[in-house]
């Protein structure tokens, strides 16, 4: 369990420059808002991060721009996040990178309890253990087992340095599947790969691929949610399958710089929390398998800091370790 104290840290970082002025909270947005994702175009936080700067722009009245900085297990663009002015001007959009950067490397010179202001979580979703449809197994049992008659044979393609490979690399602790791993600069790029039959294995969200599932070019074998899915009902659970530590969400939400105004960090919570419960909103994240997260920037703050140690927990025990 993390501690209060822990927590009460995460939080504090909400409020590192004082009470902001109400003028600056009223004249808030004033210009171009941008939004760092440090991640590949196409990826699904980069699919996540464009669908919703679409909807804020509308918000707020305020152009708002996608600037994609893939690279370094997303601590690229996650540092130059960091680094700018906390006016509100530009934020971060990430995932569960931001808590394990610290976990697997040893040179990530940001914290994220105390370099950013969690502004709004934005979605959950869940990962599949999926492989190509020409391997002889139709179930995760019969795939370990297949990877172990088969010593070198099978590959798993992940974006470095993401939980993408966590998960993958803990995968194989727990099962002793024999699979070499193959990283890429971003989860997107693995997938002509996948295509092409040079790699055999993938971890996805259903959002970039459900398409390939249903078109009969990708067979999922698991899923890492609680509960099955209802846009795929016949692929069984990770606890189904017998492995229930994998049972594991993906998400993503909104940071400032540490030191943003409050008053600004909740505008543009209430702000995402308003296009969240849209019904446009929901639709196009429903047709993209992501479900919404609403919370208050405290309690995504709270939620930051009881991921971290979690996620410190899954790299020490995987054993992966990033330069």
């Amino acid at each position: 369990m993390i501690s209060r104290r822990a927590i009460s840290a995460a939080i504090m970082a909400l409020s590192f420059a004082g009470p902001a002025s109400p003028a600056l909270a009223d004249s808030y947005p004033s210009r171009t808002i941008r939004i760092i994702a440090p991640y590949t175009p196409g990826s699904p936080n980069d699919v996540m991060a464009r669908l919703l700067g679409q909807h804020l722009q509308a918000s707020l009245g305020q152009p708002v721009i996608i600037d994609n900085r893939p690279g370094g297990g997303t601590t690229i663009g996650t540092k130059a996040a960091a680094l700018a002015a906390p006016d509100g001007y530009t934020l971060l959009f990430s995932s569960s990178s931001i808590v394990i950067d610290p976990a697997t490397k040893r040179n990530v010179d940001y914290d994220p309890l105390k370099d950013f202001a969690p502004v709004a979580p934005v979605t959950t979703a869940s990962w599949l253990v999926t492989i190509v449809p020409d391997l002889p197994a139709r179930t995760l049992q019969e795939f370990v087992a297949y990877t172990k008659a088969n010593p070198g044979k099978v590959s798993v393609g992940f974006a470095q340095g993401t939980a993408a490979q966590l998960v993958v690399e803990w995968f194989k602790v727990l099962t002793g599947a024999d699979i070499l791993s193959v990283p890429y600069k971003g989860g997107a790029a693995a997938i002509p790969d996948f295509l092409g039959g040079r790699i055999q294995m993938l971890l996805p969200t259903p959002a970039t691929t459900l398409p390939l599932i249903r078109d009969g070019k990708m067979r999922p074998l698991a899923i890492t949610s609680p509960a099955r899915s209802a846009d795929l009902p016949d692929v069984p659970t990770m606890i189904e399958s017998g492995l229930p530590q994998l049972t594991l969400d993906f998400w993503a939400g909104v940071f400032a710089p540490a030191g943003t105004p409050p008053d600004v960090v909740g505008k543009l919570n209430a702000a995402i929390n308003d296009i969240l419960r849209s019904s446009d909103m929901k639709a196009s994240m429903r047709r993209l398998t992501f479900e919404a997260k609403i919370s208050s920037p405290q309690e995504f703050a709270a939620f930051i800091a009881e991921e971290l140690p979690r996620w410190t927990r899954i790299a020490r025990e995987s054993g992966v370790k990033a330069e």
